[in-house]
C-alpha cells in the first residue's frame, strides 16, 4: 500500500508540473510576449540608429516590466475575476495570489536593474514606465485615465529603445503613433467581459484608419541648422535658404586648411555608438554620407535603410497589414458588441501591434528592423493557439 501510495504522489506531481506551467503561462499571456521587442526596436529606426547590446538590455527591461504589469493585473483584479473570469490562475487557485505579487515584484526590479546597465538614459524612461505600469493596475484602470495611462506606459516603451541610442525625440512621433493605437485597444478592452457598447470598436476602427495613412507616410525631416549640422558632420542650410550671402573661404590666414566653420564637416567624426572610422563607419566629409544619417534634406538613415522611393511601398504594405488585423475584429464588434466579440476585437488589436510597430520601424527608413519585428507575428499567432492572448 505504502509503494502504491507514493507512485501515486509521484503521478499526481507530474501531472500538476504541466499544469503549473500552463497556469503560469496564462497568467503572463505569453502569446501578447511577442508584441514587446517590436517596442524598443523601432525606437532605435526612429532615432536614426543601429541596435547593439544596449537594445537588447532595452528589449529585455520591456519584457520585464510588460510581464509585472500582466502578473501585478490578475492580482489586483483578482476578486472580480472570480466573478467573471473564475477560469483564470489566481480566481481557480492554479496560482497563489502571493507568489503572483512576488513575481510583479521581482520583474520590476529586474527590468529597472537592466536599464540601468543600459545607461542614464534608458532609466531615466524606465522609471516612468514602472511606475505608470503600476498605478494603472493599482489605481487607474478603472477610471477615465486608464486608456490614457496605458498609452502612455506604451509610447514610453518605444522612447526607452530610443534613449539607448541618445535621441529621443525624433522617436516622439513614433511614440504617439503607437501610443494611440494603445489607447484605442484599451478603450475596447474595458467593456471585454461585458459587451453592450458599440461606440468605443467604432472609435477604433476610425482610429486604425488614420493611423494606417499617417504610417504609410515616412516623415520630412528638414536640413540641419549650421551649429547642429557641424556637431554630427552634416551639412547646414545653404546661404541661398538662409537668406546671407556667401563668404570666400579666408584660406590666407590658414594656409593649406580648410576654411573656418567648416573643420568640423571635414573632420574624422566617429559613427553612431563610436566605433570604427573609415568607409561605412561614419567617416566622411560634409558632402558625403554617414550610416545612420542622411544628407541634408534628407531622412535619417537607420539599419536596413531604403532609399525614400523605395521605402514607401513596404511602409505602406505592413500598415496595411495592420490595418487588416484590427480593422475586421473591431467592424465585427462594431455591429454586436457582445463579449466574445468585445474580446476578438481586443485581441485583434494586440496582434495588429506587431505590423504597426514593424510599419513604423520601415516608415524610418529601417527595413531589416522592419521585418525581424514582423517576423514575430507568427511566432505570436503559433502560442495564441494554446495560451489566450487576453
Amino acid at each position: 500500500m505504502t509503494g502504491a501510495a507514493a507512485a501515486r504522489r509521484d503521478a499526481d506531481a507530474a501531472d500538476s508540473r504541466p499544469s503549473r506551467a500552463l497556469a503560469w503561462a496564462e497568467l503572463l499571456r505569453l502569446p501578447a510576449l511577442f508584441t514587446v521587442p517590436g517596442d524598443a526596436l523601432a525606437g532605435v529606426a526612429a532615432a536614426g540608429a543601429r541596435p547593439g547590446p544596449r537594445t537588447l538590455l532595452a528589449i529585455g527591461s520591456s519584457l520585464c516590466l510588460y510581464e509585472a504589469g500582466m502578473v501585478l493585473n490578475d492580482w489586483a483584479d483578482r476578486t472580480e475575476d472570480a466573478a467573471e473570469r473564475p477560469h483564470r490562475p489566481l480566481p481557480s487557485g492554479r496560482v497563489h495570489p502571493s507568489a503572483a505579487l512576488t513575481a510583479a515584484c521581482a520583474l520590476t526590479a529586474a527590468g529597472l536593474a537592466l536599464a540601468a546597465r543600459a545607461g542614464r538614459p534608458a532609466l531615466a524612461v524606465a522609471t516612468p514606465l514602472a511606475a505608470t505600469v503600476w498605478a494603472y493596475d493599482l489605481t487607474l484602470k478603472h477610471t477615465p485615465a486608464g486608456p490614457v495611462a496605458m498609452a502612455g506606459a506604451r509610447a514610453l516603451d518605444l522612447l526607452l529603445g530610443a534613449a539607448t541610442t541618445g535621441r529621443v525625440r525624433p522617436a516622439l512621433p513614433s511614440a504617439a503613433l503607437l501610443g494611440t493605437h494603445t489607447l484605442a485597444v484599451t478603450t475596447v478592452s474595458r467593456r471585454e467581459t461585458t459587451g453592450g457598447s458599440a461606440l468605443a470598436p467604432l472609435a477604433a476602427l476610425a482610429t486604425t484608419a488614420v493611423l494606417t495613412r499617417l504610417t504609410a507616410r515616412h516623415p520630412t525631416r528638414h536640413p540641419a541648422g549650421r551649429r547642429e549640422a557641424a556637431s554630427r558632420g552634416l551639412p547646414g542650410p545653404t546661404p541661398a535658404a538662409t537668406g546671407t550671402a556667401p563668404t570666400a573661404p579666408d584660406t590666407a590666414r590658414r594656409p593649406g586648411g580648410p576654411a573656418p566653420g567648416l573643420g568640423a564637416e571635414h573632420r574624422t567624426t566617429p559613427a553612431l555608438g563610436g566605433r570604427g572610422t573609415g568607409p561605412g563607419t561614419g567617416r566622411g566629409t560634409g558632402g558625403g554620407s554617414r550610416r545612420g544619417l542622411g544628407t541634408a534634406g534628407s531622412p535619417l538613415q537607420g539599419p536596413g535603410a531604403r532609399s525614400g522611393s523605395s521605402r514607401e511601398p513596404l511602409a505602406t504594405a505592413l500598415a496595411a497589414v495592420y490595418a487588416a488585423t484590427a480593422a475586421r475584429p473591431y467592424f465585427h464588434a462594431a455591429l454586436n458588441p457582445s463579449p466574445p466579440l468585445t474580446q476578438r476585437a481586443v485581441g485583434g488589436g494586440i496582434r495588429a501591434t506587431i505590423p504597426l510597430q514593424a510599419a513604423l520601424a520601415a516608415r524610418a527608413g529601417a527595413g531589416a528592423l522592419a521585418a525581424v519585428v514582423a517576423g514575430l507575428a507568427p511566432l505570436g499567432r503559433r502560442f495564441a493557439r494554446k495560451v489566450s492572448i487576453t
